[in-house]
């Protein structure tokens, strides 16, 4: 399970490093692909493959949009000798990542964000979503 939240930077190659504790969860290689919000999301391989085949699952219109937007973009990495790993030229302009990236765990998964894109996206959600969804919770 990934959880917590922590700001680091990308260097000039599109590379970062992600939390050591987030490394060892995810194995020896992962996927980085887009996520469903403007940002990408990092999959260790047996969520990746899962993801795969609940897409596969459902009617086939729908399975192809998912199969654009998520699988198509997917790449593969290791993290190199220093833990770094590259994030695709593509997927940092689709996320607008460049500079400070926020590193968010998301139980599953991992999101990337560009750390403005984040912070605004955060406080439209508690403005919103996050009161509806206490609500629905009693908390």
């Amino acid at each position: 399970m990934f959880l917590g939240t922590s700001d680091h930077s990308l260097d000039a190659k599109g590379r970062i490093i992600l939390p050591s504790k987030f490394r060892e969860e995810l194995g020896e290689s992962f996927y980085i692909t887009k996520g469903f919000e403007k940002c990408v999301q990092v999959l260790s391989v047996d969520e990746f493959d899962r993801l795969r085949a609940q897409i596969r699952a459902l009617p086939a219109d729908k399975a192809l949009s998912l199969q654009y937007l998520l699988i198509s973009p997917a790449v593969l990495v290791s993290p190199n000798s220093q833990g770094r790993v590259m994030i695709s030229q593509k997927l940092r302009e689709d996320a607008g990542l460049s500079g400070e990236v926020t590193v968010v765990g998301m139980d599953s998964r991992i999101e990337i964000w560009d750390k403005e894109t984040f912070t605004a996206f955060m406080v439209q959600q508690k403005q919103a979503s996050v009161k509806e969804a206490l609500e629905l919770l009693r908390l």
